[in-house]
């Protein structure tokens, strides 16, 4: 029979066909698909990003736990569609308007998708009104918002006001971060929270849904 702790302890270790094995004998053992979900992968990614905070692991192996991760996704994803399993929340993410780098932005999509999330990835280089769009069309709960550079940090702000002027701030949190990003600015611009890593940023989010009222 298979122990879901196994199931967690293989996606920590970055083993994916391990992960998509356990995944599939726990599902024709009959276990619940969001049991497998809750137990296994989520509970597995939660470890992988608390080691990872505390700089116990880096980001190699965060990658490779969140590679096995996406393979007992897949697998599940379709059963969890037609349980009605619902997200944590909604988040559309995406790099600050003329910021091309995406390794930090990829990592806390797939943290938080590991972290039961919904993300819908904008890719870089995002416009305040490409945000907007997105928030609009998918009713996004959070916008997550990263930069590297200090020159394109003026993105954020912008994607603060559009929400504002669209009548939005009520309904939907922004989130930011990236190297040069402080708290302080989070504040500055009107932003909801600041994380300051991948791992941070599912904390960040769960936080953010309560605040809505929504998790």
């Amino acid at each position: 029979m298979v122990e879901l702790k196994e199931l967690d302890e293989a996606l920590f270790r970055g083993e994916v066909s391990k992960v998509k094995e356990l995944t599939r004998l726990a599902l024709q053992e009959g276990i619940d698909p969001k049991e497998i979900l809750e137990q296994g992968l989520i509970k597995g990614m939660a470890v992988v990003g608390e080691k990872f905070k505390s700089n116990e692991i880096f980001l190699p192996e965060v990658l490779l736990a969140s590679q096995a991760m996406h393979g007992g996704l897949e697998i599940l994803q379709p059963l969890l569609v037609k349980s009605a399993v619902r997200a944590k929340g909604k988040v559309v993410i995406g790099t600050a308007k003329g910021d091309l780098h995406d390794i930090g932005k990829n990592l806390v999509a797939m943290m938080l998708k590991g972290g039961g999330f919904e993300v819908v990835d904008l890719g870089i280089d995002v416009s305040a009104e490409k945000f907007l769009k997105a928030v609009q069309e998918h009713e996004a709960d959070i916008v997550g918002i990263s930069a590297l550079l200090t020159t394109t940090m003026i993105g954020m702000g912008e994607v603060v006001t559009v929400l504002e002027e669209a009548g939005l701030r009520e309904k939907v949190r922004v989130m930011i971060g990236g190297a040069p990003v402080t708290q302080e600015f989070a504040e500055e611009i009107g932003a909801d929270g600041y994380a300051p890593d991948a791992a941070s940023a599912v904390d960040k989010a769960s936080e953010l849904m309560k605040s809505l009222g929504r998790e």
